[in-house]
C-alpha cells in the first residue's frame, strides 16, 4: 500500500518530465525558425535544470529512541517488504544519513570516518576523496543486503574522554548531554561521521532526499548538519514518543535547532500503541493520546493540529501485510496526507510560477523580434509597391535611400558598441565585490574580531558585523546594477525611437534572492553565537568549524549573485545582437529585391509577391509562437496535478 507522499511526488515527477518534454518542444521550434537568441536558449537551459535536479528534502530529527528510523521505513520503504533502516530496540542511528539517488554515482553507501572531525573539515570538504570516505558497492535488488549495510551507521567505539572532548563529543560544561562513561572510564562514540547511501529507489530516482539524524549530542556538534543539512531541508519532521512526551532534551533540541526555523515543520507523537491498556476502554486510550497530543503542543508553543500522534511500527507491518485497516489505526496516512497536502503543492506551485514567468519572457522576446522584422518587411513592400509605374531614376534614388540607411545603421552600431564596452566596465567593477576573495578578506575579519576575547566572546558581534558589511555589498551591487539597467534602458529607447528598433526594457538582474539567502543564514546561524551557546564555542575546533560551514554557505550566494548579474548581462547583449542581425539581412533583402528589379523590370511584381508570401509566414509564426508557448503554459500551470488527500488510490 503506497503513501500520499509517494503518490505526490509520482505526479510531480510526471509533470517535471511532461514540462520538460514541452520546453525541449519549444526551444527546437525557436531554433528551427531562427528565433533563439543565446538568451532565451540559457533560459531555457536553465528552466531544464531546475526541473531535472528539483528535489525534496525532508529531515526527520529526534533524540534517541523515538522511533524515528522506523517512521521513514514505514513511509518510504515499505515496498521492499522488510525494514530498510536499522530500527530494531538496541540499535539506533548513530551518525547524519542522507538517502538520495545520483545517476551519475553507482549505488553505493559511503560512510564517513568520525576521525575527520579532529582535522576541522566538513563532510562536504571531503568530496569523492577516498582517503577519507568507505565506500560499499550495493545490490539495489537484494532489499536485505541493503538493509544489512545500513546496520554500519550503528556502529559505535569507545574513545578516552580527551578524545571524546577533542572530537566535540563531551562538553566539561554540558555534562546533562554527555554519554555514560563505562567501567574503564571511557566514552561510547560513533564510528562513523556522515553516511550517504545512493540508491535508485523509485521515491528517490524522483527527487526525494531523506535525512535521518541522530540525538541531540551529535545535531549540536556537527556544524554541517545544524547549519548546512537541516536549513537546507524543505520540512523537518521531529519525532517525539507518546510514552514519555516532551522531554528535557527533546525540548531543548527543539528550541536551540527547530523553533525558530524557517522551514515547514511536522511533529510527530510516535509510539502512540505503547499507551493500550489492557484495563481501559478504546475510548480511555483514545483520551490518554489527545492529552498527550495536547501537551506536546503546548510544550513546543504549537497548535495541536500540527502534532501528529501515530505508531511508526504499527504502519510499517500493516503496509507489509497489506492490512488498510490497520494502517489506518496506525494513523500515519494523516501525517503523510499533511505533507502532501502543505507542501509538495506549494513548491509546485512556487516552481509553476518561475517556468511561467521565464516561458512569458521567452514569448516577449520572440514576438518582438517577429513584429521587427515584419516591420522590415512592410518597409520594403511600401517601396516595390510604389515602384509601380516608376522610372528607373526613382529605382536608384530607393537604392540611395537604402544605402543612406544602411550607413546610419552602421553608426548605430558603433553607439551600442560603445554601450557595450561602458556596460562590461561596470561589471567589471562589480564582479570583484562578490568575488572569493573579498568575501575570503570579509571571513578574515571576523575572524580575527572572534578570536580578540577569550572562549570567543566577541563571536556574535564580530558575525553580525560581518552580515552587515554583506548586506552593504550587496546593496552596493543592486544599486551598480539598476545603475547599468537605467543606461541601458535609457539608451535602447533612444535607439528605438531614432532608428526604429524594437529594443525591449530589460528586467533587472535578480539579486534580491542573495539577499533573502544572507537574511536566511543570519537568523540561523547567530543562535549558535549567543552566550547560552558559550560551552559550544569553547569546544575545540567548533569555531573553526562553524567558519567552514559559514564560507561554504556565502560562497554559494555572493557566486549566486554574480552568476545572476553575468547571465542578465549576457542575455542583454545577445539579444540586442539578435536585432542587429536581423537589420541587417532586412537591409540586404531590400536591395537584393531593389537590384533584381532594376535588371528585370518584369521581376517587381514576383518581388512583391514574395514579399507578401514572407510577410504572411511572419504572421503564421507568430500564431505558432503563440501556440508552443501556450502549450508549455498550460503544462506548467495544469497538468500533472498533484494527488489531494482523499483521492489517494492504495495499490497493494
Amino acid at each position: 500500500m503506497r503513501s500520499s507522499i509517494a503518490d505526490s511526488l509520482d505526479a510531480q515527477a510526471h509533470w517535471r518530465a511532461e514540462l520538460g518534454q514541452a520546453i525541449t518542444k519549444l526551444e527546437q521550434w525557436l531554433a528551427a525558425q531562427h528565433l533563439l537568441d543565446g538568451g532565451d536558449a540559457a533560459l531555457l537551459a536553465a528552466l531544464r535544470t531546475r526541473l531535472g535536479s528539483d528535489k525534496l528534502v525532508l529531515a526527520f530529527v529526534a533524540e534517541f529512541s523515538r522511533g524515528k528510523s522506523e517512521l521513514i521505513n514505514a513511509i518510504f520503504f515499505a515496498d521492499v517488504g522488510r525494514r530498510v533502516l536499522p530500527a530494531t530496540p538496541g540499535r539506533t542511528t548513530m551518525c547524519p544519513l542522507e538517502l538520495r539517488f545520483d545517476a551519475g554515482v553507482p549505488p553505493q553507501l559511503s560512510l564517513l570516518a568520525l576521525e575527520t572531525r579532529l582535522a576541522g573539515g566538513m563532510p562536504a570538504d571531503s568530496g569523492d576523496d577516498d582517503l577519507h570516505w568507505q565506500r560499499q558497492l550495493l545490490d539495489p535488488a537484494d532489499p536485505q543486503a541493503l538493509a544489512q549495510a545500513l546496520a554500519a551507521v550503528t556502529a559505535t567505539q569507545r574513545v578516552e574522554v580527551e578524545q571524546a572532548v577533542a572530537l566535540g563529543l563531551w562538553s566539561h560544561e554540558q555534562p546533562q548531554d554527555n554519554p555514560p562513561l563505562d567501567a574503564d572510564g571511557r566514552v561510547e562514540v560513533p564510528v562513523w561521521r556522515h553516511a550517504v547511501i545512493n540508491h535508485p529507489h523509485p521515491l528517490l530516482r524522483r527527487g526525494l532526499v531523506v535525512i535521518d539524524t541522530p540525538g541531540l549530542n551529535a545535531v549540536g556538534a556537527e556544524p554541517e548538519l545544524t547549519l548546512g543539512l537541516l536549513p537546507s531541508a524543505h520540512a523537518i519532521v521531529f519525532v517525539l514518543a507518546a510514552d514519555t512526551g516532551v522531554t528535557r532534551s527533546d525540548l531543548a533540541m527543539w528550541r536551540e535547532h527547530l523553533a525558530s526555523s524557517g522551514v515547514e515543520r511536522f511533529v510527530v507523537l510516535n509510539k502512540i500503541d505503547t499507551l493500550a491498556d489492557p484495563l481501559a476502554s478504546d475510548a480511555e486510550v483514545a483520551a490518554q493520546v489527545e492529552r498527550q497530543r495536547d501537551l506536546a503542543a503546548q510544550a513546543l508553543g504549537l497548535q495541536p493540529a500540527r502534532v501528529f500522534p501515530l505508531s511508526a511500527r504499527g504502519a510499517l507491518a500493516a503496509r507489509i501485510r497489506g492490512d488498510r485497516a490497520a494502517l489506518a489505526a496506525s494513523r500515519l496516512p494523516a501525517l503523510e496526507d499533511a505533507i502532501s497536502a502543505g507542501l509538495l503543492p506549494r513548491r509546485r506551485e512556487l516552481l509553476a510560477q518561475a517556468l511561467s514567468a521565464a516561458l512569458q519572457q521567452v514569448r516577449t522576446s520572440s514576438q518582438r523580434r517577429l513584429a521587427d522584422s515584419r516591420r522590415q518587411n512592410a518597409e520594403q513592400m511600401f517601396e516595390l509597391r510604389g515602384l509601380r509605374g516608376k522610372s528607373g531614376a526613382r529605382l536608384r534614388q530607393m537604392l540611395q535611400r537604402i544605402d543612406t540607411e544602411t550607413a546610419d545603421f552602421e553608426h548605430c552600431s558603433a553607439r551600442i558598441a560603445a554601450l557595450r564596452a561602458v556596460q562590461m566596465r561596470m561589471l567589471a567593477a562589480a564582479l570583484p565585490l562578490l568575488s572569493n576573495s573579498a568575501l575570503r578578506a570579509e571571513l578574515a575579519t571576523m575572524h580575527a574580531a572572534s578570536n580578540a576575547r577569550a572562549f570567543h566572546l566577541g563571536a556574535r558581534a564580530a558575525f553580525s558585523a560581518l552580515c552587515g558589511r554583506l548586506r552593504a555589498v550587496l546593496v552596493d551591487v543592486n544599486a551598480q546594477a539598476s545603475e547599468m539597467q537605467q543606461m541601458l534602458d535609457a539608451s535602447l529607447q533612444q535607439l528605438n525611437a531614432e532608428h526604429g528598433f524594437a529594443f525591449a526594457q530589460t528586467p533587472a538582474p535578480a539579486l534580491a534572492a542573495a539577499e533573502a539567502e544572507l537574511a536566511l543564514i543570519e537568523r540561523n546561524y547567530s543562535r549558535y553565537l549567543s552566550l547560552s551557546q558559550l560551552w559550544r564555542l569553547a569546544l575545540p575546533g567548533f569555531m573553526d568549524q562553524f567558519q567552514r560551514m559559514l564560507a561554504s554557505k556565502l560562497r554559494l550566494v555572493f557566486e549566486g549573485a554574480a552568476g545572476e548579474l553575468e547571465r542578465w548581462q549576457r542575455a542583454a547583449t545577445d539579444g540586442i545582437d539578435q536585432q542587429l542581425r536581423e537589420r541587417r539581412r532586412g537591409f540586404k533583402r531590400r536591395r537584393d529585391a531593389l537590384e533584381r528589379v532594376q535588371v528585370a523590370a518584369g521581376e517587381l511584381e514576383q518581388r512583391i509577391a514574395e514579399v507578401e508570401a514572407h510577410d504572411a509566414e511572419l504572421e503564421a509564426l507568430r500564431h505558432q509562437l503563440n501556440q508552443q508557448v501556450d502549450a508549455a503554459l498550460d503544462c506548467a500551470r495544469g497538468a500533472g496535478k498533484l494527488v489531494l488527500p482523499g483521492q489517494r488510490q492504495d495499490a497493494a
